[in-house]
């Protein structure tokens, strides 16, 4: 294990989104886990947050990272057609795997998420989602996925709140369910964990948790429509900041 300032430093250099904060949802995640364990992250891009969670895994827990590289659902506005990006990203994930000193930890599947569960046996310890955006795919992830995650395990899924797919995907799966419970967030990534109760006083309280994040969900959305008019001008006269796109 290596501390968290040391991860940060480690992932410095390397392109992805994700702030410090969520960076640190995702060790302390990682950090938590026991030798035998299974870590699984369905979205690696480069790398970025799956060194994270490589450098705060306990010796002897097992790292999977699920990504096709296929040049589809790659970044914000990228959903399809980066082919020819593919090949470098996936070179560029196993270069700063390589650069990072976490690459022997870690076990990348190439492939689409819906069709690699015979590929990772057992119960896992923590699942981060961050693969596709578009509801269909996120909600056969966080369903299906979810399910293989242990009791009391963690789930992290990133564009919570912000991409509307996966924040339908999360009303349809977690939001009124009797088993996930919302621990919290940072920016756009939710933290749950498998030990609600079920009882009807717990799954009210838990919705109602998940229900209070949608004026922020309203604002990011807003935020990427004037973005995408080239209204940013807009915001920035009312932030006084260069805006960016919500993550």
């Amino acid at each position: 294990m290596r501390s968290f300032d040391e991860a940060l430093a480690a992932v410095e250099a390397v392109d992805g989104w994700m702030s410090p904060d969520q960076a640190q949802r995702l060790y302390n995640a990682a950090a938590a886990t026991h030798q035998g364990d299974t870590i699984v992250e369905i979205g690696s891009f480069r790398g970025r947050s799956t060194i994270v969670l490589a450098c705060a895994a306990p010796t002897g827990v097992q790292i999977v990272a699920i990504d096709p590289h296929a040049g589809n659902d790659r970044g914000p506005q990228e959903i399809d057609g980066f082919a020819a990006a593919a090949a470098t990203d996936h070179d560029v994930f196993n270069a700063n795997l390589a650069s990072a000193g976490v690459a022997e930890r870690v076990h990348h599947i190439r492939s689409f998420s819906d069709t690699v569960h015979d590929q990772v046996v057992g119960d896992l310890a923590v699942l981060y989602v961050d693969g596709a955006h578009r509801y269909a795919p996120a909600r056969n992830d966080i369903r299906e996925w979810g399910r293989r995650v242990g009791p009391g395990g963690t789930l992290l899924i990133h564009d919570a709140f912000s991409s509307v797919g996966v924040t339908l995907a999360i009303a349809r799966e977690l939001m009124f369910g009797s088993r996930w419970r919302y621990i919290g967030r940072a920016r756009s990534l939710t933290e749950y964990r498998a030990d609600l109760d079920g009882t009807w006083r717990s799954r009210v309280g838990n919705a109602g948790r998940q229900l209070r994040q949608l004026p922020w969900f309203i604002k990011n959305l807003l935020i990427k429509v004037l973005l995408t008019l080239k209204l940013g001008g807009v915001l920035k006269k009312f932030t006084g900041r260069d805006p960016e796109w919500p993550y």
